[in-house]
This record gives structure tokens, C-alpha cells and sequence, in this order.
């Protein structure tokens, strides 16, 4: 811990150096300091100091928008998302009447712009989280459905996914994790695009799945589905100007077919 303190330190006396010569000012009141540690030992707090003011040690902080506690469970965010989106679930209450409101399109719309979107977003963070943690959302997730669809309380929750033409919320985790995986790994600049994590380290993340990084529990999850094999290709930024955007040549096998008059299987 002793070394731990001083490298912080040293690094908050640059900060605060690159402040003073920038017109910068740090306030010790507003920030905060959390020691991600899981021991269950009693130990002291680090002691980080902002000109002879200690930085107040807190057990979560919140950084865009998302919860880090100090043992990393992701609990307190995943509590306090639960809470938000129950409040927002009265909105499609209101617009679900039985004599007037919206219909069904409209309130997926809304469901998945007001509530799947605060959701989704930092799902590649903390996604890696018990299941018994991520299981507190797929009661909104759920019933929601129920609202949009107008199903019963008794109606299976797999037949709610087909209905409303929506994936489970684990299954639309991996598949934003994988979206944002290749996006990360089409900017060869990116600091995790070649990132090789130890294999010595492979008995330890088997002992404790939710310390996985998320590099290799999206790799392991690709190599399942088969597509780690895929090509990618790297995005060149400001290549060409964006009022001159190169023609693509694509081949579109359902152009010689009147969508009209063929058999909706074709499509």
C-alpha cells in the first residue's frame, strides 16, 4: 500500500503541476478517492493528498454514467438502473390503455429509445457481472413486454421475444460487446487492438469468471459463435472528404424479385 500511495501521489503532484502552468484548479472537495480492492482483511485506505488535503475516500464513485463500487459487483449500478427504469416504465402504462393510447410499434419504440437505451449503454462494462446481479433487470426488461404486447402476467417470457422481436437482455449484451469489439478493432491505433493478455493468467480468470477483461470474454464468446475468424476491415478517418463518398459495388440478389408478388419466404 505504502507504494501504491506514493506512485498516486507523484502522479497527482504532475497533474497538479500541468494545472498550475495551464490555468487549471483541482478542488479536493469534489474529488474523490476509491481503493478497488477486494480482501476482506481490514486495511487502511490510501492516503492521496491535494495540497495538503486529503482526497476523501468513498466506496463508489460514479464515472460516465456508470457505478464502480469499490469491489467492482456492479451492484450499486445495477440497483440504481433497475430504479430509474421502473420509474420510466409509467410512461408506456400510460400510453397502454385498453380504450385509447398507442399501439404496439409505437410503444416498442418508445420502450427501446426511454428505457432499453439507459440499459444498453455500459453493458461492456458491467457485463461481466454475476448473473445473480444482471437477473434484477430482466424483470423490467419483461415487463415492458408485457406492456408493449399486451400479454398476461402468466404469458411465457419466450413467447414475449417472439411477439415483440426482442432478445433476451443477455443475449443483446454479447451482441453489443461483439459490435463494439470489431469496432474497436478496426482503428489499429486503438490501445486494445492488440492486446495480449498472459497466459498465466488463464487459471485465474477460470477461479473467477467476473474478473474476466473484456477482451477475452468477447474473444471466447466469438470463437463459440464462430465468427472470430472473420475479416475486418480497418477504418481509415478523413481518408476522403465527406462530400466526395466513394460508390460501393455491392451484389443485391433480391433486386430481380417484385416484393409485391413473391412468397414471403423468398424475403
Amino acid at each position: 500500500m505504502n507504494l501504491i500511495e506514493r506512485q498516486l501521489q507523484r502522479a497527482v503532484n504532475k497533474l497538479l503541476a500541468w494545472c498550475d502552468q495551464n490555468g487549471h484548479t483541482i478542488s479536493p472537495e469534489k474529488s474523490r478517492c476509491v481503493h478497488f480492492c477486494r480482501k476482506r482483511s481490514l486495511h487502511p485506505d490510501p492516503v492521496i493528498q491535494i495540497r495538503d488535503t486529503n482526497i476523501p475516500v468513498v466506496g463508489e464513485v460514479r464515472f460516465l454514467g456508470v457505478t464502480f463500487d469499490r469491489k467492482l459487483t456492479f451492484l450499486p449500478h445495477v440497483l440504481n438502473l433497475r430504479k430509474r427504469c421502473e420509474k420510466s416504465l409509467n410512461i408506456l402504462k400510460v400510453l397502454s390503455t385498453t380504450t385509447w393510447g398507442a399501439d404496439r410499434p409505437s410503444l416498442l419504440r418508445i420502450y427501446q429509445s426511454v428505457i432499453l437505451s439507459s440499459i444498453d449503454y455500459g453493458c461492456e462494462v458491467y457485463g461481466s457481472d454475476r448473473s445473480s446481479v444482471l437477473r434484477h433487470l430482466d424483470t423490467v426488461h419483461h415487463s415492458a413486454l408485457r406492456i408493449c404486447s399486451g400479454a398476461f402476467r402468466t404469458s411465457p417470457v419466450h413467447s414475449l421475444y417472439v411477439v415483440c422481436q426482442q432478445l433476451p437482455l443477455y443475449l443483446r449484451r454479447k451482441k453489443l460487446c461483439a459490435q463494439y469489439f470489431f469496432r474497436l478493432q478496426s482503428y489499429f491505433n486503438h490501445p486494445v487492438h492488440r492486446l495480449n493478455i498472459p497466459l498465466g493468467l488463464g487459471r485465474l480468470y477460470n477461479a473467477r469468471p467476473s474478473n474476466i477483461p473484456f477482451c477475452v470474454r468477447i474473444k471466447s464468446f466469438l470463437i463459440d459463435s464462430n465468427i472470430f475468424t472473420v475479416q475486418i476491415h480497418p477504418t481509415n478517418v478523413f481518408t476522403f472528404p465527406p462530400w466526395d463518398v466513394p460508390r460501393i459495388s455491392y451484389i443485391n440478389p433480391f433486386l430481380m424479385y417484385d416484393k409485391s408478388t413473391t412468397a414471403p419466404i423468398v424475403f
